[in-house]
């Protein structure tokens, strides 16, 4: 066999072989994972906690509009599930009771308490008057949420707001938090009928995963059922995120949000417990204040489609087709840029170089879709997928260098340019790993936002200022350690950007440029 004719065909072998392991890589996360059904006792779940905002919605928006179509349509499909729903505020939902008795669904309503008296006040009537004009709907009122938390109020003031509300209404009142802000607190207890306790092991200053995360829900509920008996004991919020960054060996994913909360359901219906879960549908304005994970708790996305957590097989990543095809065409694209190879070592390399370059530029396009707030983000996001392009393009031609045309032409622009794409790689690793190492707690790992600019520049160095180089080479070395002290080495997702960005700090020592000779050390002229 000829060399050409052998190149070919390792060429097609790779191919074959990369495109093989795209499917498998998007496949594996997005495959359906069967889990078993909660075991009900009426059929329907007990409660879960309702925002009405739409997908773009926010209630920071001036003014409020909360819609009642969409209110209507979440209620008669939440109806479907559910016996009750909770509210946190009452606040443009004067009409909620009366489409819940239409569609025979229970309220849980709540006022929201916060540092502002008058907004305060205003709840407060608002509340009184909304529970005692529908009594055959709202079964319990809840005066604050996580308002002791956000240190927005004192357990004092609280207990007399609780104490006036309960002479109001006929209703059992309490307050919700989570369950150590109840025993930080002791003289809350008297003030409520019944102990409303938040149970969120992913929020906990000691996260726990999700293999001990159901056992530790029954622990704090034992404990509580020990402690404040007679007094029941209602779970105010449950639940698992399904998406966002990993706290310690805490995992966001719709596959333990399921897991999660079908345990939760079904301990629950074996003890007789009386739970809220967190809650009916995605809500994407709260990744404002709380990362990526924040917009993500919902049983339903943002859109009401189902997310598969309540029954049936689950799958992580449903649009896996969709992001496989994006591969798909990176790969074309890379391919058709790389050209033809011209030697046995470009025939098996041009496929992998360019898979590898389409798997993870799909990955961070993935990831920037969860987790892009505002226009800034999008733009540094989107700046951190356009490096990736553009060194994918200098690796794919430096790997097969074209003699001439467009490509040669191509090829000459971004060898110029690579101490730029370099510093910008450098600069971006640096300010991310200072991020995670200063304000870590709601940023997620970009690890696949820098995997390709660390191999290429590893393999291809490009030539760059000493100092500059050398100093974001250590700010990252600093950072590492300390990042992975922070996150503890049971962070898988931590564990992968702490080696990309060794990767990317040896890439930067490596390509530091050789200081300039003093005038003194040049040879003289002739």
């Amino acid at each position: 066999m000829t060399s050409q004719p052998r190149s070919i065909l390792i060429y097609c072998c790779t191919l074959l072989a990369t495109l093989l392991a795209l499917l498998g890589l998007w496949y594996g996360l997005g495959r359906e994972q069967p889990l078993p059904d909660p075991q009900l006792a009426n059929g329907k779940l007990q409660c879960a906690s309702y925002s009405p905002f739409d997908h773009d919605q926010s209630p920071f928006n001036k003014p409020l509009n909360i819609s009642r179509e969409r209110v209507e349509a979440d209620v008669a499909l939440l109806a479907q599930r559910f016996n009750c729903l909770r509210t946190y505020s009452v606040t443009g939902l004067e009409y909620l009771p009366d489409i819940a008795r239409r569609h025979g669904i229970k309220l849980m309503i709540g006022a929201w308490v916060s540092r502002a008296p008058k907004a305060t006040r205003k709840e407060i009537e608002l509340l009184v008057k909304t529970a005692n004009a529908h009594p055959d709907v709202v079964t319990a009122v809840i005066v604050g949420n996580e308002a002791l938390l956000r240190r927005e109020i004192t357990a004092k003031r609280l207990s007399a707001l609780i104490r006036e509300v309960k002479s109001r209404v006929s209703q059992p009142v309490t307050y919700a938090d989570v369950w150590e802000f109840w025993l930080r607190h002791p003289e809350m207890a008297p003030a409520v009928d019944f102990i409303t306790i938040h149970l969120l092991p992913y929020w906990e200053d000691d996260p726990t995963g999700i293999d001990g995360a159901l056992a530790e829900v029954k622990q704090v509920h034992e404990k509580f059922e020990r402690l404040y008996a007679p007094k029941p004991i209602f779970v105010g919020e449950t639940g698992w995120p399904s998406e966002g960054r990993q706290r310690e060996d805490a995992l966001p994913s719709r596959v333990n949000e399921a897991r999660f909360i079908r345990g939760v359901i079904d301990m629950a219906e074996q003890n007789g417990w009386q739970y809220n879960l967190i809650e009916a549908f995605d809500q994407p304005w709260k990744r404002i204040s709380e990362g990526t994970v924040g917009g993500y708790w919902g049983l339903f996305d943002a859109y009401r489609a189902d997310k598969g957590v309540l029954a049936g097989p689950v799958s992580n990543l449903p649009l896996w087709r969709n992001w496989l095809g994006v591969s798909a065409l990176l790969l074309a694209a890379g391919l058709l840029l790389g050209g033809l190879p011209r030697a046995r070592r470009s025939a098996w390399a041009l496929p992998l170089l360019a898979g590898i370059a389409a798997g993870s530029s799909a990955l961070w396009a993935q990831q920037m879709t969860l987790d892009s707030r505002h226009a800034g983000e999008w733009l540094w996001n989107g700046a951190l997928l356009t490096l990736n392009l553009l060194v994918a393009a200098r690796a794919l031609l430096q790997l097969n260098p074209p003699t001439a045309g467009w490509r040669a032409q191509l090829a000459a622009w971004l060898e110029a340019r690579a101490c730029w794409w370099l510093l910008a790689a450098g600069l971006a690793g640096a300010w991310l790993m200072l991020a995670l190492v200063f304000d870590p707690r709601y940023r997620s790992f970009p690890t696949f936002a820098l995997l390709l600019p660390a191999l290429t520049f590893l393999r291809w160095p490009a030539h760059g200022p000493r100092d500059e180089l050398g100093l974001l080479a250590v700010l990252i070395a600093l950072g590492l350690p300390v990042m992975l002290w922070q996150e503890t080495l049971s962070n898988a997702q931590a564990l992968g950007w702490g080696a990309v960005s060794l990767l990317l700090l040896i890439a930067l020592w490596h390509c530091r440029r050789p200081a300039p000779a003093s005038a003194a050390e040049l040879p003289p002229r002739a």
